[in-house]
Parts: C-alpha cells; structure tokens; sequence
C-alpha cells in the first residue's frame, strides 16, 4: 500500500471525524447546559437523513432539500423540547434515560409508517459527483470533500456564536451557573429550547449530509449515538472544543483501524476511550 492509500484514509477519517462533531457537539451542549441525558439523539440523526432523503426526492437537488428539511428538524426540536424534554428538568436521570428512550420507539415506528423499511439512496448533485486524482490510480470522491468543508463552515459558525454573541454568552453563563443566570432574568426556558432546538438540528443536518456517503436505513443513528456518546466523553461533558477534538481522535481511529486491524476494529475507538479516562476521568477538555 503506497502513501496516497493512506492519505485517502486520513481524509475518510477526518470526514467522518468531522460528521461526529456535528451529532456530538449537540449532544454535549444538551446535557452540559441542561443536564438531560437525550438517548434520543441519534434518532434525530436518522430523522435527518429520512428528511433530506424525502425533500431530495420531492425537489430533485440535494442542497434545496437541505434547505426545506433543516427549518422541519427545527421545529421537531423546539416541539420535542416544548412537549417532552422539558418536563425533565426537576427531575433525576433515571426519568430522561425512559423518556428519551421512549422518544426513540416513538421516532422508529414513525420512520417506518412515513417511509417504510427498504434502504433508499439519496443521488450526489452532479456538480460533486466527480473525484479528483491523488495519484495515477488513486482518486478522492469531491463529495467527501464537500462534507469536511462544510462541517469546518459549520464549526467556525458555531465558534462565532458560543464565543462573539450575546446567545452564546448566554449559553455559556447556563453551562457555568445556571441558577445564577435565572436569577439574573434571563429567560431559562427559552435559553433551553434554543440549545434543544440546535443540537437536534446539527444532528438531522449530519444525518442529511451523510445521507448520499451511507444510504438511508432504519435505525440509522443507533450506531451514531453510541460513537457520539464516546467523542463526548473522550472530550468532556460540555466542551465544545472536547467534542471536536475527540470526534477528530475517534474518526481517525475507526477509519485506521478497520485498515490496520481488521480484526480488531470494533475494540480501537473504546480502547481510545479507555486509555483517554485513565488518564483524565473528566476528559480532554471537562471540569473536573
């Protein structure tokens, strides 16, 4: 195997690294500012991706698809939130672990009456159908590449606004010291369905840009939120910075393990996990 092998599979890596820091830096802003543990979040990845698969069909173009299903994945959130999640909050986690399990045979068995349960396919625009070549035999699809230059647009968006912007100094104030921010008069309910409404909506967007690499199945996010859940704890509950650096480490590590070691591919990203929480029982990036 020569150097542009691995250079392909360092670009997978960082592409799929890239599409766990979109479900994940989600599901910690959910449970480090609420404090909800959402098990339900991979099946807004799949709903995502149902979505995507259903306004592609309905338009004819990937992009205007997106477009019509990220204000639906929206509105699924704040609902969500509204109806569900915020009951939760007075309550301990053994209540959101059932209820947010609930909400996933809830979203399997309305995937199935809405779309059934064949595996449907979503085409690539033909502007991103093409590759380009690394080498004489080697080429790199452009799609893959337009999904890391969109999850970097993405995270630089979400730096911006956590960091530059009254809502996300707001976020991060909620995350230190909530109570301290309610009795400031900030509105606390509204500060949630917002973080509520945004990670549901980073993770249907994963769902629909991963969409055309992976096929469209039911119980698409099951194997999403156990790895998400992994780049959570590696980076540390709440950081925003732990979630993109370890959903770098784990792309990385699933993509050269399955290359590496076959055989043993399935135990890398927890071994990761592992060695990462013996060292720091917090994470990378987490208070301890």
């Amino acid at each position: 195997m020569d150097s542009s092998f691995y250079l392909i599979q360092l670009l997978n890596g960082i592409q799929y690294g890239f599409l766990l820091f979109l479900v994940a830096s989600g599901l910690t802003l959910i449970f480090g500012i609420m404090g909800i543990i959402n098990l339900a979040h991979g099946s807004f990845y799949m709903i995502g991706a149902y979505l995507g698969f259903w306004f592609t069909g309905l338009t004819g173009n990937l992009f205007t698809g997106i477009l019509l299903a990220l204000p639906v994945s929206l509105g699924v959130g704040y609902l969500v939130e509204r109806f569900a999640i915020s009951q939760l909050y007075a309550r301990d986690h053994l209540y959101q672990v059932l209820l947010t399990y609930g909400l996933i045979l809830i979203a399997n068995e309305t995937q199935r009456i809405l779309w059934g349960s064949d595996v449907h396919s979503v085409p690539i625009p033909q502007t991103l159908a093409g590759s380009f070549q690394l080498t004489g035999n080697q080429a790199y699809p452009v799609y893959r590449l337009f999904i890391s230059i969109s999850c970097i647009v993405i995270a630089l968006g979400m730096y911006w606004v956590i960091q530059k912007t009254r809502l996300g100094m707001t976020i991060r104030a909620g995350a230190s010291n909530r109570e301290m921010v309610q009795i400031l008069g900030i509105n606390v309910d509204r500060l949630f369905a917002v973080v509520f409404s945004m990670g549901v909506t980073l993770a249907a967007l994963a769902g629909m840009l991963s969409a055309p690499v992976n096929t469209v199945y039911p119980g698409i996010g099951d194997n999403i939120l156990i790895i998400s859940f992994v780049v959570v704890v590696i980076g540390g509950i709440g950081s925003i910075k732990g979630a993109f650096i370890g959903a770098m480490l784990i792309g990385l590590a699933d993509t050269f393990g399955k290359v590496l070691l076959p055989e043993m591919a399935s135990m890398v990203v927890y071994a990761l996990m592992a060695a990462v929480l013996i060292w720091r029982p917090q994470g990378l990036f987490g208070r301890a």
